[in-house]
């Protein structure tokens, strides 16, 4: 399959703290690539490198076929970038700052596209200092499609948003992909990254430890399942023990533990229940392992890097 970025073996050091130490990260022609590590793990560092904003101490890097190093014009015309923090012309209006944007490309996506993808076209004619936060990041990212780029950088799109912000930024990646984008994210959201990710690279200890799809990346690190269900009313008398070989947590009204074998676990607490007279588990749940728990085992359950 034809990659939009290819790096090899990448390494950076700034000083005596060595950042990143192999890196290997590929992102296919058309994906949601998600970069996703604990804080100070590179992610910054390694998409800094690929922009061409920085260059590596060691190893190969092609983006779109072309090196990032000195930020060759070929290749920022076919790169968009949304940072943490952007900065506008406040005076202008969402169209006119559209328009002008648009001048410096040759062959611009047209102003009416911009303001549909990003969902701006109600406020296209509101001044860019009277925008909300979550519109000012959408305006961000139909800056970053003015020239039509084929690869778009987004970094942490929706840090501090409250939960409708975020569903429409979300909304607005999602008409980024059916455009055909390959867009590489760096998040530390978890359920962002299981959301919008065809595929996610976590990056911990300065290398790439594991990439796949979230559900590939859950199997692949043997994350146990999760059941819970309503705690019996002898159980939760006393009258009776914990089913043997699982340990269960107790909280609000309901049980809960992990099983690494989810099949033997169900017959083991059915079997349980029956025996000891506590009835039917009521609100039984079963939640096999995602995202989240593939991290956990990575990098640690406070998010920090497992040493």
């Amino acid at each position: 399959m034809t990659l939009a970025v290819e790096a090899r073996g990448v390494e950076k050091r700034y000083g005596t703290r060595q950042v990143l130490r192999g890196v290997d990260l590929d992102a296919r022609r058309g994906e949601v690539l998600c970069l996703l590590g604990p804080n100070a793990a590179g992610k910054t560092t390694t998409v800094e490198i690929l922009e061409g904003f920085t260059s590596a101490d060691a190893g190969a890097v092609r983006v779109l076929g072309l090196d990032p190093a000195g930020r060759p014009p070929a290749l920022l015309e076919r790169i968009g970038v949304v940072l943490q923090e952007c900065g506008f012309p406040r005076h202008l209006r969402v169209a006119e700052l559209l328009g002008a944007w648009r001048g410096y490309y040759l062959s611009p996506r047209p102003l009416a596209e911009l303001l549909d993808v990003a969902e701006l076209r109600e406020e296209r004619d509101t001044l860019v200092r009277r925008l909300s936060g979550g519109q000012r990041r959408r305006l961000d990212f139909a800056l970053a499609l003015a020239g039509d780029p084929d690869l778009m950088f987004l970094d942490e799109p929706t840090t501090g948003f409250d939960l409708d912000a975020r569903q429409r930024c979300w909304t607005v990646i999602g008409n980024l992909r059916s455009l055909g984008k390959t867009i590489l994210l760096t998040t530390h959201q978890l359920d962002e990254a299981e959301r919008l990710s065809d595929r996610v690279a976590i990056l911990s200890g300065g290398r790439i430890q594991m990439t796949g799809t979230p559900r590939a990346l859950a199997r692949a690190a043997e994350a146990p399942t999760r059941i819970c269900f309503a705690v019996p009313e002898p159980l939760r008398r006393g009258e009776i023990g914990q089913p043997e070989g699982m340990e269960l947590s107790i909280s609000d009204g309901r049980a809960c533990g992990t099983a690494r074998d989810a099949s033997s676990a169900l017959r083991t607490l059915l079997a349980w229940a029956a025996e000891c007279g506590a009835g039917g588990l009521d609100e039984l749940t079963v939640t096999p392992p995602g995202l989240e728990e593939a991290y956990r085992s990575i990098v640690g359950p406070a998010g920090t890097e497992s040493r």
